[in-house]
C-alpha cells in the first residue's frame, strides 16, 4: 500500500511540474504628470522596461487627482509620486487599492523663492517689504502640492502678499521679467528646477516648518502589481536617478532639445548603467 502510494504521490509531483507557468505580460501603461521632475523618470523608466522587452505605453495627466483615480481602477499600472508629503492626500485616500515598488529618486523641496539680489531671507520678512513685490507671491497650476502648502504657508505667517494661481509657464514668464530688470519678485517654486538655477534663486527660510523637507519619489503600482510583473518590478526597482541629473536633463529641454531627446541621449551616456539596470534573472 505504502509503495503504491508513493508512486501515486510521484505521479501528482510530475503533474505538478509540467503545468505550464502563466507568463508575465509585456505591456504596461504607465502614468506620469507633465512636470519636469517626473517626466525625465518616467522616460529613463519607460526607456528601460522597454530595453528589457515590455511594451509601454505612457498617459499624461493633469493632476494628482486624476493620475490617482485612473491608478486605482487599473486604466493604467504605475506612477512616479511623491507620497510622502506632496501627494500623500491622494496616496492615503487611495492606497488600500495600491502598492509602493520602489523608490527612484530623492529631494524634492518646494516653497517660496526670491532671487539672490533680492534682501528678503525668510518668510516672516515678506510683509515688511510687501511693497517690494506689488504685494504679490506668483504661484502656479491650482491643486498642485506646492500651492497647497503656499496656502497653509500665507495663512500661518498672516503674509498681507496675494498668493496668485496661475500656470508653470505665466510664473515663469514672469520670474524671468523680473530678473532681467534686477526688480523683486517672489515666487512658488522648486528644486529640481532648470528655474532655480538659471535664475539664481533662493528658497525663504520657513522657521515655522510649513513646507515639507526634502522629499522621495516613488514608483506606485495598482494593487497586485509586483505579483502580476514580477520581473518588471525587479527591473523597475533597479532604476535610480539623481536629483542632478533630473536637473540637467530639463536645462537641455529649456535650451531647445525635445524631453524624448534629452531623455535619449541621458539614456545613451549612462548605456553601461542601464544594462546593469536591466540585468535581472529571466523567471
Amino acid at each position: 500500500m505504502k509503495r503504491i502510494w508513493k508512486a501515486v504521490c510521484a505521479v501528482a509531483l510530475m503533474g505538478m511540474a509540467i503545468l505550464p507557468v502563466q507568463a508575465e505580460e509585456k505591456n504596461i501603461t504607465m502614468g506620469t504628470l507633465s512636470w519636469e521632475d517626473l517626466t525625465p523618470i518616467t522616460g529613463i523608466t519607460k526607456k528601460v522596461l522597454e530595453n528589457s522587452g515590455y511594451t509601454v505605453k505612457v498617459i499624461e495627466f493633469s493632476e494628482w487627482g486624476i493620475a490617482y483615480a485612473a491608478l486605482s481602477k487599473g486604466d493604467i499600472q504605475m506612477l512616479a509620486s511623491q507620497t510622502d508629503y506632496a501627494a500623500q492626500d491622494y496616496w492615503n485616500k487611495n492606497k488600500n487599492r495600491l502598492e509602493k515598488l520602489s523608490p527612484v529618486s530623492f529631494g524634492l523641496y518646494q516653497g517660496i523663492a526670491v532671487p539672490k539680489y533680492v534682501e528678503v531671507d525668510s518668510l516672516d520678512q515678506l510683509n515688511a517689504n510687501a511693497d517690494k513685490f506689488n504685494g504679490k507671491i506668483i504661484g502656479i497650476e491650482p491643486g498642485s502640492g506646492l500651492m497647497s502648502d503656499a496656502t497653509k504657508a500665507v495663512s500661518e505667517y498672516g503674509i498681507k502678499l496675494q498668493l496668485v494661481e496661475g500656470s508653470t509657464a505665466a510664473m515663469t514668464a514672469a520670474l524671468k521679467s523680473a530678473v532681467d530688470r534686477k526688480e523683486p519678485i517672489a515666487v512658488a517654486i522648486w528644486e529640481p528646477s532648470w528655474m532655480a538655477q538659471k535664475f539664481d534663486m533662493k528658497f525663504l527660510k520657513d522657521p515655522k516648518g510649513i513646507f515639507p523637507p526634502p522629499q522621495g519619489y516613488y514608483w506606485i503600482g495598482h494593487k497586485d502589481f509586483a505579483a502580476q510583473y514580477p520581473r518588471a518590478r525587479e527591473v523597475v526597482a533597479s532604476v535610480y536617478v539623481p536629483l542632478a541629473d533630473i536637473t540637467a536633463i530639463n536645462g537641455e529641454v529649456k535650451d531647445g532639445k525635445s524631453m524624448d531627446q534629452a531623455v535619449n541621449d541621458w539614456t545613451g551616456r549612462h548605456a553601461e548603467l542601464l544594462k546593469r539596470w536591466e540585468n535581472v534573472k529571466q523567471r
